[in-house]
């Protein structure tokens, strides 16, 4: 599991680890049962403060993605994410205000965009097959 810390962006360091955590279990990179890296250990590999990691995986169990076990340490719920149709929608809405930005600053309209879409849709779904 790798997770990548940013001090320039502003988004406080225990909200990058949950949002982190929470798309690699919604895009399942992470699965039911997974045990997360201790708090100490993880603090150690980011150069951060185990409070704020203590922080994020509590978050992540109020959220009822993480869960944690007296001498198991904490690990990915078991069954279905609560959250995860919810977070891929999230996750996805991101990224396509991010396309939607940066068309309107090249002056690309929606149909070019859609036509893009549909186009790379098609090209994926020839590579899969």
């Amino acid at each position: 599991m790798q997770i990548h810390i940013s001090t320039k962006d502003g988004i406080p360091i225990y909200k990058q680890i949950i949002n982190q955590i929470s798309y690699m279990i919604a895009s399942g990179r992470l699965s039911s049962g997974e045990k997360l890296p201790p708090v100490r250990k993880l603090a150690e590999i980011l150069l951060i403060n185990p409070n704020t990691v203590a922080r994020a995986y509590r978050d992540l169990e109020a959220l009822g993605l993480v869960q944690t076990r007296q001498g198991s340490g904490v690990c990915i719920s078991e069954g279905p994410s609560p959250l995860a149709q919810e977070q891929k929608m999230k996750i996805l809405t991101e990224r396509a205000d991010i396309l939607l930005t940066e068309a309107r600053q090249m002056d690309i309209d929606l149909e070019q965009i859609m036509a893009l879409l549909h186009e790379r849709h098609a090209q994926l779904q020839s590579e899969r097959e």
